[in-house]
């Protein structure tokens, strides 16, 4: 499984700390928070304090330059916590350019580091050994492309910056991964399914897995796909009392409320952790029993899941 990449060093501008509150259920029975919590981190931490007030956020009002998310890596830490317990945060972003093959400029990236800690505690019951002491409970990985979403076809792709606040090409160099890379299996993992199968059950979007972006929300997959993957542990005869504790998601394209998808999906082992790693494709033709994602795939996502 690929790791967080190596947090830069940036000036303090680009740094910042903030408190979170967690709702009850997003601390599981082991006390371990929920990965899908981690990410709403970034809020307070990073576009609250950092994004706010910038000039990456005056280049998305007056230009129409947005970033938008094409990978997150969510990654769980130590426990037990009580749900009460507040989350203290420390963000970071950068900007940075990937380049082509003819070391040619071809995207511009913003990307950004979390980490969540708190006290070592518990919600119910006699506090346990080491209570009090600071633990990491959980770190996330944003990165976006800036583009001009709003813009004509030929005219959507940002390059460079206008703006005098900011270089017109930041001179960090990022190294950019396909999304269709989650489709091999990690280093030392063992197959459990020869070839992705298609998961039988068919995901119906909704206005419920939407939000204001006006298409589903980003942590929709990663929880649709967690329970996918348990059904198909399931059937192959494991225990599910397990917990994700590592996703890893690359975007494509949206879906979008009323839209029909799948899950091809394909299950391994590594050591005592269980995984799998898939896409979202388009809705198969009725009566096939198998797919495997092609370009046409909405995302690609990998998952471990630990007792």
């Amino acid at each position: 499984m690929h790791t967080l990449p190596d947090e830069p060093r940036v000036p303090e501008q680009q740094q910042a700390t903030a408190v979170m509150n967690l709702r009850f259920e997003d601390v599981s029975q082991t006390g371990r928070v929920m990965l899908d919590a981690l990410p709403h981190g970034l809020g307070p931490a990073i576009w609250g304090k950092l994004i706010s007030g910038s000039p990456i956020e005056a280049l998305m009002s007056a230009q129409g330059v947005i970033p938008i998310l094409t990978r997150l890596i969510i990654e769980g830490g130590e426990g037990p916590i009580a749900a009460r317990e507040p989350l203290r945060l420390r963000g970071l972003y950068q900007l940075a350019h990937t380049e082509d093959a003819a070391a040619e400029v071809n995207r511009l990236i913003l990307a950004m580091w979390l980490s969540a800690s708190a006290r070592r505690s518990r919600t119910y019951g006699p506090p346990p050994p080491g209570a009090g002491e600071q633990i990491q409970v959980g770190r996330v990985f944003a990165e976006h492309v800036f583009t001009r979403p709003f813009a004509e076809a030929g005219a959507r792709k940002v390059l460079r910056f206008e703006s005098p606040d900011l270089p017109a090409v930041p001179p960090d160099r990022y190294a950019w991964r396909s999304p269709e890379a989650l489709m091999g299996l990690p280093e030392g993992a063992e197959p459990l399914d020869v070839e992705p199968t298609l998961d039988p059950i068919p995901v119906a979007f909704g206005l419920d897995h939407t939000d204001g972006n006006q298409h589903v929300n980003s942590l929709v997959y990663p929880r649709l796909f967690a329970e996918a993957a348990l059904r198909r542990l399931s059937a192959q005869g494991h225990g599910t009392a397990v917990l994700a504790r590592r996703v890893e998601i690359a975007y494509r394209k949206p879906c979008f409320a009323g839209m029909r998808a799948r899950i091809v999906l394909r299950t391994f082992a590594m050591g005592s952790a269980l995984g799998a790693l898939g896409a979202f494709v388009p809705d198969a033709p009725e009566n096939a029993a198998s797919a495997a994602p092609d370009a046409r795939a909405y995302c690609y996502i990998r998952t471990l899941f630990e007792p």
